[in-house]
């Protein structure tokens, strides 16, 4: 499940609804770029979304003609174009400038090294590497720390190879993170090293997670209640993510996820994990993409995160 790159925000029977989207289609000039209609309706809502009045649109999260110390708002919201006339539209030529940059749906490539471009998280039985994955995984969870190589011995044995073997082919496929010794410091979606989201699992264990994906995917993948914490990367506030039978609880009720990455190629824990955080509200989400320009992405909301998370990670220790 993919969010719209472009949100359109408006009150119920807003006169200037059409008019904005026939103006986003002829601007996207053929793109299949998805546009998402969203009817706010009162000044929580619109606060909760950063909305200044209606229309107001969004993309990638963020209202590229937002006005510094415009107050959120379900008013009627004017805007100018080229030659300073009044309008209830961003004109088509003030879109077709936001937009240039916003891919088709089929270029998205945002979540790929989440997901290491569709292959999935879960190593391939062959070779020993599924099995020494899962042990790793599974030490994680029952210690909240990385094994040792001798920690691993009799599993990769079964397989006929050396565990150093088996996890320097784990992550040379990305299955896992090694640092420069050749021990283990990451195994997606855990990290051996303190990070801004630590999940309490529910034997009392604490461990870290690389990211805010990677955390909401640990209750998925150990089936079992779990406590995500983290922080606002801009404000610092915190954010908690219950998770019990199955249900998610979030605080605050409008924390977002953002999910970005660097250009270039290289393992996810480098080149995205970054970029996957937690943030209060949408307002500190947006401050924080205008300052990380060299993170493009997007920010999506708590069921996408969720859901992103959990078809991520929810497979890997499954039984073959």
């Amino acid at each position: 499940m993919n969010a719209p790159r472009i949100t359109v925000l408006t009150v119920p029977g807003c006169p200037h609804a059409p008019l904005v989207r026939d103006r986003i289609t002829v601007a996207l000039a053929g793109r299949a770029v998805e546009v998402g209609l969203v009817e706010v309706r009162g000044a929580a809502e619109a606060a909760r979304w950063g909305m200044t009045g209606s229309p107001t649109v969004l993309v990638d999260g963020v209202d590229p003609f937002a006005v510094p110390g415009a107050p959120t708002s379900v008013s009627c919201r004017l805007y100018r174009d080229e030659v300073g006339a009044v309008d209830g539209a961003p004109s088509v030529e003030a879109l077709r400038r936001v937009l240039a940059g916003v891919k088709g749906c089929c270029e998205d490539t945002v979540l790929d090294a989440i997901g290491r471009a569709g292959r999935g998280r879960r190593a391939p039985a062959e070779r020993g590497l599924r099995a020494v994955q899962q042990a790793v995984l599974r030490y994680f969870a029952a210690t909240g720390s990385a094994p040792t190589e001798a920690d691993l011995e009799s599993v990769a044995a079964d397989a006929g190879r050396t565990p150093s073997d088996v996890l320097a082919e784990l992550d040379a496929e990305d299955f896992l993170s090694l640092d420069a010794e050749g021990g283990v410091r990451a195994a997606y979606p855990f990290s051996a090293t303190e990070t801004r989201h630590k999940v309490r699992l529910g034997g009392g264990v604490e461990v870290w997670s690389l990211c805010a994906i990677d955390a909401l995917g640990v209750a998925a993948m150990l089936d079992q209640d779990t406590q995500v914490t983290s922080r606002d990367p801009v404000d610092s506030r915190r954010i908690t993510v219950a998770f019990t039978d199955g249900s998610a609880r979030w605080e605050p009720e409008e924390a977002v996820v953002f999910v970005g990455r660097r250009a270039g190629e290289g393992p996810a824990a480098d080149v995205c994990c970054e970029a996957l955080n937690f943030f209060a509200d949408r307002s500190t989400a947006e401050v924080w993409t205008r300052r990380h320009p060299e993170f493009p992405g997007r920010i999506i909301s708590q069921d996408e995160a969720l859901v992103i998370g959990a078809r991520t990670f929810g497979p890997l220790l499954a039984d073959d």
